[in-house]
């Protein structure tokens, strides 16, 4: 039961200041924490590593603020959420997504990895849109939990899911990825 473990050590970091503790929490949710991220930035890792690092930060600073009211990753997700979305509202480029994925679309020639060919249909979605897609498809969240997280409402994730579906088959399709 992890969920028990996970709230065990909550305690032991809230109460005592356990960092062994914490390290613990680091090495369980590292991982999917990062994933989040490298989904959102398109593959940036480096990007990706620096938002993971200030998500866990806000996580220790603000542990005793954890109620057990959601799962513990539930919790640690809603602090990435609010990490990229802060990140994403205080970066002002001059790119928008919408040119940036048209300026990566590959040639007539070139022969691209699917991943980079996901990495251009995610960054045709809206950040909404690409959040809710991620952590559906990629992290394996439901739609209950992806409201959770994101403090959306359900009909408000299945819309964006749906939208987000549409669009990346769309790219998809245009290059080649056609089912046959």
């Amino acid at each position: 039961m992890q969920n028990a473990t996970d709230i065990s050590l909550v305690a032991q970091v809230a109460v005592s200041g356990n960092k062994k503790a914490f390290d613990e929490l680091v090495r369980r949710y590292q991982s999917p924490v990062r994933r989040f991220f490298l989904n959102q930035t398109l593959g940036d890792s480096q990007l990706s590593d620096d938002l993971a690092q200030d998500t866990f930060i806000k996580a220790y600073t603000n542990i005793g603020s954890f109620r057990g009211l959601a799962s513990f990753q539930t919790w640690l997700m809603r602090i990435a959420y609010n990490v990229f979305y802060d990140y994403t509202r205080k970066r002002q480029l001059a790119v928008s997504d919408w040119e940036l994925a048209e300026s990566q679309q590959p040639t007539a020639n070139s022969q691209q990895p699917i991943s980079m060919d996901i990495y251009s249909a995610l960054a045709l979605l809206k950040p909404d849109e690409r959040t809710c897609i991620t952590l559906q498809l990629i992290d394996g969240y439901d739609i209950a939990k992806i409201a959770e997280i994101t403090q959306m409402k359900e009909g408000t994730v299945k819309s964006h899911l749906s939208r987000g579906k549409e669009k990346m088959a769309n790219y998809l399709k245009k290059n080649g990825y056609d089912r046959r």
